[in-house]
């Protein structure tokens, strides 16, 4: 039965200009790069003069339902069909934002978020994947992404390079301490 599990269409984060920082496409007709920045140059053109500094508002255009939230320089936005629930996509995008927040300590600005690119796109797929939304818990994605709550002595071949940069720094600190 369609309809049975909500589904997203794309979540973009965007500039102030209306660049690309980090985007994921789901949907088939969003293939094409040219069809990517055409959309995201049209998003970006109709919600640009809006006001959603604080909560998060919602459009309707091209018969895509679109949310967004606008924080610092960075321009968030989770897309879903047009009988998609909002509500669904509000979370979406509220858990998105909250667990990059978690991620990068408050400091949400482009600067940040591209120093922590990979952080961020970890989150975009821990929250949604092929379109089905998996996690709207931003303590869950954000402990998946830096893997806390796994064994935090996991060995060197399984650990990512700034947890294993991390750990090296730890241990240089502990062995000139003694």
């Amino acid at each position: 039965m369609e309809g049975s599990c909500p589904l997203i269409k794309n979540i973009l984060i965007l500039d102030s200009e209306g660049k690309r920082v980090a985007v994921k496409y789901f949907s088939p007709e969003m293939s094409t790069m040219s069809a990517q920045t055409a959309f995201e140059k049209s998003v970006f053109t109709k919600t640009q003069r809006t006001n959603a500094r604080g909560e998060a508002e919602i459009i309707m255009f091209d018969n895509v339902i679109t949310v967004f939230k606008f924080v610092s320089d960075l321009h968030f936005y989770v897309t879903g069909s047009q009988d998609e629930n909002e509500l669904i996509l509000v979370t979406v995008l509220q858990a998105l934002f909250d667990a990059i927040s978690l991620l990068l300590r408050n400091q949400v600005e482009k600067k940040t978020v591209l120093e922590n690119l990979d952080l961020v796109l970890l989150s975009l797929d821990e929250i949604v994947d092929g379109g089905i939304i998996l996690e709207t818990e931003a303590n869950v994605i954000a402990s998946r992404v830096t893997m806390r709550g796994a064994d935090s002595d996991l060995p060197l071949s399984e650990q990512t390079f700034s947890q294993a940069l991390a750990s090296a720094k730890e241990q240089l600190a502990r062995s000139l301490l003694k």
